[in-house]
């Protein structure tokens, strides 16, 4: 998207402050904490620092000005409409599928409006997606990082993408496993209508389905590879619950299940400004995934040997263990969950 000189100057502006709040806020309001011995409430101790009310209102203001200048960017421009675009790419909607209300009642991330009213919508989280990560996902490195080094290397016949949004995390599945059928499940018509597109402009033979992951509509031991990028903790502790044995049931023996998202650290102190980042930005689902025993809730589902790997975003990828490494700005704990289905 080209944005004209005001627009940009407007988005350059927020750009800097959520870089001033991640890199000069977050470490002195970490250094502050630290210099209290044992506190006993670590909540209480952390709202009591200093710099705790200018972390807290930069957080939530700067992610409010980001959004907002890209909504009103794209609201400056004709009406986009997709999906009309021609190629090896496949839609598939369900004009019947009611989205749940934990789904439409709320703006995620703060995007005005979500991401699934019209194509606008899906214009702007396009947009938004690359500059909320402070620059560092423009090209999506994030999701090709997450594609070649969690993965394992195997030929897979079909691979299911669950809450693809606007198919950045699916495309780099299909171009690392061209001969595999790819499918990419989400809720959202007007993102999977943008997927469409951009997979048909890079001449990607992906299929876009609109589905919930707790029910795909896909057969019983059909799909060889599930996976999600920054998707389950984004819906609730029984979705998360039902989407995972749905993977289960469509896995086939010896399958593998692949999910990028956050878990908790052991650092008090980091997990506790996790919480509060859901909290403060409209990531209503953020905290109880932190405080949930994913792990057994897969093995409950019927997977196995279920874990979290660490992940580091800036090229590493997936890390050998659950240890991120030592970083002074504020930052996401990636992490890979893994699981298996038994051969």
């Amino acid at each position: 998207m080209d944005f004209t000189l005001e627009e940009r100057s407007r988005l350059d502006f927020v750009l800097a402050l959520r870089g001033r709040w991640s890199d000069t806020l977050y470490p002195a309001l970490k250094s502050q904490f630290q210099a209290e011995a044992n506190p006993a409430n670590i909540r209480a101790a952390v709202h009591r620092q200093p710099a705790y009310p200018w972390f807290a209102f930069t957080e939530r203001a700067s992610q409010k000005m980001l959004w907002r200048g890209v909504a009103d960017a794209v609201a400056a421009r004709e009406p986009s409409q997709h999906g009309n675009s021609s190629g090896p790419a496949r839609l598939t909607l369900d004009p019947d599928l009611a989205l749940p209300d934990w789904y439409t009642g709320w703006d995620i991330h703060l995007q005005p409006g979500g991401v699934w009213r019209d194509d606008d919508s899906a214009d702007v989280y396009e947009q938004g997606a690359k500059l909320v990560m402070l620059g560092d996902n423009d090209d999506y490195g994030f999701h090709r990082s997450f594609t070649a080094t969690a993965i394992p290397d195997l030929p897979y016949r079909r691979i299911v993408d669950l809450g693809c949004g606007f198919g950045k995390s699916t495309w780099p599945l299909k171009r690392r496993f061209p001969d595999a059928e790819v499918i990419g499940v989400d809720l959202a018509a007007p993102c999977l209508r943008l997927a469409f597109d951009r997979a048909n402009a890079a001449e990607l033979a992906i299929e876009f389905r609109q589905a919930d992951g707790q029910a795909t509509g896909l057969a019983d031991t059909s799909v060889d590879l599930v996976t999600s990028t920054m998707f389950i903790h984004e819906i609730p502790r029984p979705a998360l619950a039902a989407t995972l044995a749905e993977c289960a049931r469509i896995l086939a023996p010896g399958g593998k299940l692949r999910f990028l998202d956050f878990t908790r650290t052991g650092d008090a102190f980091r997990d506790l400004a996790m919480v509060e980042h859901g909290e403060r930005n409209n990531e209503p689902f953020m905290p109880g995934l932190l405080a949930a025993d994913v792990p057994a809730l897969c093995e409950a589902a019927g997977l196995t040997d279920a874990r979290w790997v660490a992940f580091d975003e800036r090229g590493a990828g997936r890390l050998p263990e659950c240890a991120w490494p030592e970083r002074a700005e504020w930052h996401f704990p990636w992490a890979v969950l893994e699981a298996e289905k038994a051969a």
